[in-house]
């Protein structure tokens, strides 16, 4: 695989200008003839386009500062200051990206409704219930050191140097369209509007909370032994943790303990008290569920087998003879992408002026996230940390139930505003656990009111309330932790900084260039009381089940060149069942570490080397599992239908890759995806149902909405694929429900009848059906001859704005959205192309970014961006890495002043 991309010849390159000067016009045209009002020019599109040459004065600077841009657009900033550098770095991503960082600080403050107006309310009250922005200021104002508030009040004044010279569609084109619509002018960016982003990680990457909302569904219609199959324990046998020997560093006595595994498909956590009430909130938790789905989503909604892949290895086994270290986070595909590349260089590295650091950072915020300075390199995986829990809770209209005591809850008024309507007004309330997220939801307005619940409490015959308990919400110096990760030139330095990077939970790996390789699991786990295990909701009234405090940074675990020579973090367990705390119940199950550390090891086995090209060729790795697993039953089938029996003889032979010219990977997905709606579809409660995207509208006859306090309402409605089935989405945790079946071929799983009195179907029965069904659907789909199949016209990718380009006019739609690719890769695979058996094949989330650190040559790097620099539609660095990336490739990536200035195409300077 070729490591740099080839450039155009000169004559490609205005012919790629012409068309898309071209395009430009064709679509200013179409937005002037559909009735907006105004009449879009090319001038329009273009007026936001960066400057990038010549100079500019930034007030504020101390000196001049370079902004050297490749031609893909990187920047990469040189100053004498880190204040400068963090002033310039707002400036730069500001005239890249304003618009992304504009939309995800409404999102993170729950003022998406300013800009969106009466559809966002919703989602505006769930998100002021959660309070991002109040942990947020919470922090500025007391968490962070008098340094770390200097540079980001020096990003913030960056930005607003920006802002105070660039308005409407000089912002963005997207400003234009909302012109058309409200009189939405932004306003100054702040530091917290910086720091609020880590809550929005956090939400998106907290694991545990719909697996514990989907257990306590799955009561109403299955017994604690059906879920318990349905949630396998973690495979130790087979597919090695992290920390292989789950070892820590001065552990100590734990605060609490608990029998790993043991909570998993048992009764909820204070059976005794709470039973019957946790069995009939089913109508509260669905509800919750339909909220929690129907959030905007920044990075990508949560699911099975989505994380990201990272690894690191060793000197001795790599032909450069220092670390090789790969990271590939895998998030939702979206326009543009969720990473910015860019580069902090003090010319003279110093401890008054100590960054020189490159990498992939977050519009919006300072620093870089992942990367590598002049001596160490760092990757993030999700830890999976179960970081959230939900408490049932005994309520009244202004107290809430604690240990025989009633105590009055601790309210705030929210005022949402709302663009081209009027405002709305909501009341928060917050117990000892966490606000009551379930005062947000149509169903749970009223706190339950269908819920009876009997001898467990019968001073609540109305129901229970939902609390929701979560890390994200205590203050914390997670922004401080990344300018110290970024100044880290040594993994005792390395750590230091970890331990406060407390919410997102990550993994983090590391290597240096003496060639030192590590792993160090940061972030504030809670530890809950004896025998809660934070599987299912805890009753609230009793204070025994509040948490007892958080693990120690002390005892979280590390390693440091490990003895096996390389390390494998893909949101699999971190430790071994003998670690003293609890981390989760709930890890990924280790189906893409455990196939990287196979190759890592087949490749190093008998004295091999690993080198760069290997470690990008591991990156795309398509392997099925599953189909490893479940094609040999298949090809066993006797199929008498010969039309099916066609479909069938695709797999035999097949080495279950999933490139995305292959019929046999298109066939087999189609079965795996029937499969799993025949064995567990109709079984799984109807509150499991995909939702689809969902729209809040006012409820018929409820009148105007005017609060959300209870006395109006909301309703959802929802798109729904295969609304009759709640059909797995088909993640790997499903592969070992299936894996664990496959030998009792009378499994009742494998019944698809639906009535007592007809036949009970068994394994191969249900296969045969499953075959059969896949055979038709991709007949539908991709035509009769099955040599025309394959995978990619299946699984295609589609880039989307987030925003206009999912809910505006189709061809604003048109002008901000790009695509479809078809692309290799699947569920469960190293090369995550993530699909949804839910809602179908199209790809839903993606390895976001490749990047491979060479220590022995940083200027030897690579990395690829799922879409490019620029914000701007139509801007030459909109997606100009996209196609690369579809393709496997990557660019070098250049570290030194020498390299970067020889691959410098513009150079702009930025004056005081």
């Amino acid at each position: 695989m070729p490591a740099n991309s080839s450039a155009p010849p000169a004559k490609a390159k205005k012919k790629g200008r012409r068309l898309r000067a071209l395009v430009v016009v064709v679509v200013v045209a179409l937005v002037a003839g559909i009735g907006f009002g105004s009449y879009w020019s090319v001038s329009t599109v273009r007026a936001s386009f960066p400057q990038t040459t010549g100079s500019l004065q930034l007030s504020g600077l101390s000196g001049p500062v370079q902004v050297l841009r490749d031609k893909q657009g990187v920047p990469q900033i040189y100053a004498d200051t880190p204040q400068d550098l963090f002033r310039a770095q707002g400036y730069v991503q500001a005239q890249d990206r304003f618009y992304e960082m504009d939309v995800r600080r409404h999102y993170t403050s729950g003022t998406l409704s300013e800009m969106f107006g009466s559809s966002q309310v919703g989602n505006d009250a769930f998100l002021r219930t959660l309070g991002w922005d109040q942990v947020a200021q919470q922090e500025w104002d007391h968490e962070l050191s008098a340094t770390t508030r200097s540079y980001l009040t020096a990003y913030s004044a960056g930005v607003n140097a920006y802002l105070a010279d660039h308005h409407g569609a000089a912002l963005s084109v997207e400003y234009a369209v909302l012109g058309l619509k409200n009189s939405y002018t932004p306003a100054k960016w702040t530091p917290v509007d910086s720091i609020a982003w880590l809550k929005a990680m956090a939400w998106d990457l907290r694991d545990n909370m719909q697996d514990e909302i989907d257990r306590a569904l799955m009561t109403s219609t299955l017994t604690t032994q059906q879920i318990a199959q349905l949630y396998p324990a973690y495979p130790y046998s087979r597919n090695q943790p992290i920390v292989p020997a789950g070892t820590v560093s001065g552990a100590g006595t734990p605060q609490a303990t608990y029998t790993p595994g043991s909570g998993t498909g048992s009764q909820p956590a204070g059976a005794s008290s709470a039973t019957t009430a946790f069995n009939n909130v089913s109508d509260q938790l669905s509800s919750l569920a339909n909220e929690v789905g129907s959030m905007p989503s920044m990075l990508g909604q949560a699911s099975n087998g989505i994380g990201s892949n990272s690894w690191v290895v060793a000197g001795k086994y790599t032909t450069t003879g220092k670390p090789l270290l790969a990271n590939d986070p895998h998030l939702e595909p979206a326009m543009p992408s969720l990473w910015y590349q860019m580069g902090l260089h003090c010319r003279t590295v110093s401890a008054a002026c100590p960054y020189d650091v490159a990498g992939f950072t977050f519009s919006g915020m300072p620093g870089v996230v992942i990367g590598h300075n002049q001596s160490v390199a760092w990757g993030l995986t999700n830890m999976g940390a179960d970081v959230t829990d939900l408490y049932l809770e005994k309520v009244t209209a202004t107290a809430y139930l604690r240990d025989g005591k009633w105590v009055p809850f601790t309210t705030r008024k929210e005022t949402i505003k709302v663009a081209g309507g009027a405002s709305r007004v909501i009341t928060v309330r917050s117990t000892n656990n966490g606000p009551i997220v379930s005062d947000r939801d149509t169903q749970l307005a009223d706190v339950g009111k269908t819920a009876p619940v009997g001898n467990a409490a019968p001073d609540r015959s109305t129901g229970y309330a939902v609390a929701l308990r979560w890390t994200a919400l205590n203050p914390s110096k997670s922004m401080q932790a990344v300018f110290e990760l970024d100044k880290a030139q040594d993994f005792t330095q390395f750590r230091a900084a970890a331990r406060d990077f407390a919410v997102p939970s990550q993994n983090l790996i590391y290597a240096d260039t003496k060639g030192n390789i590590g792993y160090q699991a940061p972030g504030q786990i809670p530890v809950r009381a004896k025998g809660d295990d934070g599987t299912y909701p805890a009753p609230g009234w009793d204070s025994s089940y509040d948490w007892k405090g958080y693990v120690p940074q002390s005892a979280m675990p590390w390693e440091e060149n490990p003895s096996r020579g390389y390390i494998v973090t893909a949101n699999q367990a971190v430790t071994g069942p003998d670690y003293p705390y609890l981390l989760t119940q709930d890890w990924d199950y280790g189906t893409r570490s455990q196939r990287i550390n196979d190759l890592i090891a087949s490749k190093i086995k008998g004295g091999g080397k690993i080198s760069m090209d290997d470690m990008q060729s591991m990156q795309l790795d398509d392997n099925s599992e599953i189909a490893a697993l479940l094609v040999p039953y298949l090809l066993k089938i006797n199929v008498p239908d010969a039309y099916v029996r066609q479909a069938q003889q695709l797999l035999e032979g097949w080495d279950f890759g999933q490139d995305s010219d292959s019929a046999a990977a298109a066939y087999f997905n189609a079965v795996w995806r029937n499969v799993l709606k025949l064995a567990f579809g109709n079984k799984m409660p109807k509150e499991l149902r995909p939702q689809g995207q969902c729209l809040r509208v006012p409820a018929v006859g409820s009148g105007p909405v005017d609060n959300l306090d209870g006395k109006e309402r909301l309703v959802t409605e929802c798109g729904t694929a295969d609304a009759d089935v709640a059909q797995p989405d088909g993640g790997d945790r499903w592969f070992e429900v299936v894996r664990d079946l496959l030998p009792n071929a009378t499994s009742p799983w494998w019944n698809v009848s639906t009535t007592s009195t007809a036949k009970p179907t068994d394994r191969d029965a249900l296969l045969l059906q499953a075959m059969t069904d896949a055979r038709y659907e991709l007949t539908s789909k991709l035509g009769k001859d099955t040599s025309t199949w394959s995978w990619g016209r299946l699984h295609t990718m589609e880039l989307r704005n987030q925003t206009l380009g999912t809910s505006g006019p189709a061809v604003v739609k048109w002008l901000l959205n790009r695509g479809p690719w078809q692309l290799s890769g699947g569920e469960g695979a190293v090369d995550a192309t993530g699909w949804n058996a839910q809602e179908g094949y199209g790809v839903t989330w993606v390895p976001s970014m490749r990047m491979v650190v060479n220590l022995g040559d940083l200027d030897a790097s690579v990395w690829i961006n799922l879409t490019g620099a620029s914000g701007h539609a139509y801007d030459a660095h909109y997606s100009d890495q996209t196609k690369l990336w579809a393709e496997g490739r990557t660019l070098p990536w250049y570290f030194s002043a020498q390299q970067v200035d020889k691959s410098t195409q513009d150079k702009l300077t930025l004056t005081p």
